[in-house]
């Protein structure tokens, strides 16, 4: 890690942030945590809702095998503990979307005890500026309804379609320490989430999101009052509320004011957070063991099938790219989405030459799909397609002006290299016998440069090298060209 630390200046000196984040992942599932029914996003009210979910009197909650699974598999992703027994505990609260009127959760017995997610802060060098933030655990809980306050004038509706939705609590230590530090922790546990499976990461449709607990304090001091902010649903509204909140406690203080421990929400139109209710102890929640449900006793054969199931994971992804001799940034940049890594994955399998085809990917290709406004899984262009084309580069039929002439047609018409090039006649030639009758004429337009050249302005070699490129189309090999122009200009 760089030794620049993140500080605020305050009125009374420089300030510190301390954050933590307690992140809400939908598990990947075909059903709900207690109950088989459906999860889809975007159903209709009230359509995805079982008599389980709508808390019907003599409803039995049943675990679904396939969310303690996936729970499981994110706490190896992360080298986490993962403790065999665990338990679920009732959370008591009154409100009108918990049918129930408590949450199922894991206060005292979590499924997934202690592990750690390696953050870097430097794209080019990953591992020089990398942090460890801890997490404290991982726990499952049911997700509660919603309300709805746009439907009717004076009265709010209640969606019960969420109720019983399986979420992944995982709470990091407050080991972050400034908005960057945040948006890379909140970025990483994302990837690695969409690699294993669990959770699709994807925070607009809110399958993803965070509570942001923020204090600050002057260097060397004990940790300050924690707020919390909930429910913040992109990394960069994560990072502005660290700035924010930061900053508003800063002030507070400085005004000779105290910080509340409070629930605070946060406003993206005015990019600030205010005060949402004060913060309540774990003991108003009269948590107490489910009495509907055994505790979950996870056996050795249970395990070693979770464990080999997981993926090659981001981090051993990008150190195996980067031993074929692939840049580190190169190498974070095609691992950091698993699609892109899968895609690029399936381009080596073809027997490429890494280092050629991720320069090509992450310059070429990923800036076509960005101009056409595309994700990997729509690319126009197939990995065995890119590989034909890198084929093409390689052994001299197209030069790189050609080979970017070629890749645009094949973004257009979704066509082979080798049938765009036979079709429209693109083929490089290395015909030293058509390259010498080119330059020559070159030579004859241009006989003042010819001296000029000869009389020691070697500059003038480019425009050479140019001319006889723009007078063969492109078609030139320009390692022939260099070599006959040497030669002919003496």
């Amino acid at each position: 890690m760089t030794d620049t630390k993140y500080t605020i200046r305050g009125e009374t000196g420089d300030w510190e942030v301390v954050v933590g984040l307690e992140v809400h992942a939908q598990v990947t599932s075909n059903a709900k945590l207690f109950s088989g029914a459906a999860t889809a996003f975007g159903a209709e009210p009230n359509t995805q809702v079982s008599l389980v979910d709508a808390a019907m009197p003599g409803m039995l909650p049943v675990p679904n095998r396939e969310c303690i699974r996936q729970a499981v598999r994110t706490g190896m992703a992360i080298d986490a503990q993962i403790n065999t027994w665990s338990r679920f505990d009732r959370k008591n609260y009154f409100y009108a979307d918990l049918p129930q009127g408590y949450q199922i959760s894991q206060l005292y017995h979590p499924i997934v005890g202690e592990g750690a997610i390696d953050i870097s802060l430097d794209d080019k060098n990953p591992d020089a500026a990398g942090k460890r933030i801890g997490v404290e655990r991982i726990h499952v809980e049911q997700d509660a309804g919603k309300l709805m306050h746009d439907q009717h004038p004076t009265r709010s509706y209640v969606d019960l379609n969420r109720s019983g939705v399986a979420l992944m609590e995982i709470v990091s230590k407050p080991d972050m320490a400034s908005p960057a530090e945040a948006g890379a922790y909140l970025r990483k546990l994302r990837s690695i989430l969409r690699y294993v499976g669990s959770c699709d990461g994807n925070m607009e449709e809110g399958s993803m999101r965070a509570d942001v607990n923020v204090s600050v304090r002057k260097a060397g001091d004990e940790l300050g009052t924690r707020t919390e902010t909930k429910n913040v649903n992109s990394v960069r509204f994560v990072m502005a509320v660290v700035e924010q909140e930061a900053k508003r406690q800063i002030d507070v203080l400085e005004s000779g004011g105290r910080i509340i421990q409070e629930t605070r929400l946060y406003d993206p139109d005015r990019n600030e957070t205010r005060s949402m209710r004060s913060k309540e102890d774990a003991h108003d929640y009269r948590y107490f063991p489910d009495p509907d449900l055994l505790p979950l006793e996870l056996d050795d054969a249970f395990l070693e099938e979770c464990r080999a199931s997981l993926p090659e994971l981001p981090d051993t992804k990008r150190r195996r790219y980067e031993a074929l001799g692939i840049t580190p940034y190169a190498a974070a940049v095609m691992t950091a989405e698993v699609e892109a890594a899968r895609w690029f994955d399936a381009l080596l399998d073809t027997g490429v030459a890494p280092v050629a085809a991720a320069n090509w990917t992450t310059s070429e290709l990923f800036g076509a799909l960005n101009r056409t406004g595309r994700d990997i899984e729509n690319s126009p262009v197939s990995p065995d397609q890119a590989a034909e084309l890198l084929g093409l580069i390689a052994d001299g039929t197209l030069s790189g002006t050609l080979a970017k002439q070629v890749f645009e047609i094949m973004l257009e018409t979704g066509q082979g290299a080798a049938e765009i090039v036979e079709e429209r006649g693109l083929k490089q030639t290395s015909d030293t016998g058509e390259i010498e009758r080119v330059i020559a004429e070159v030579m004859a337009a241009n006989e003042d440069k010819v001296a000029d050249y000869r009389g020691g302005k070697d500059k003038l070699f480019g425009f050479f090298v140019g001319q006889t490129m723009k007078a063969m189309g492109g078609k030139a090999n320009p390692g022939v060209v260099n070599d006959v122009l040497k030669k002919m200009l003496g």
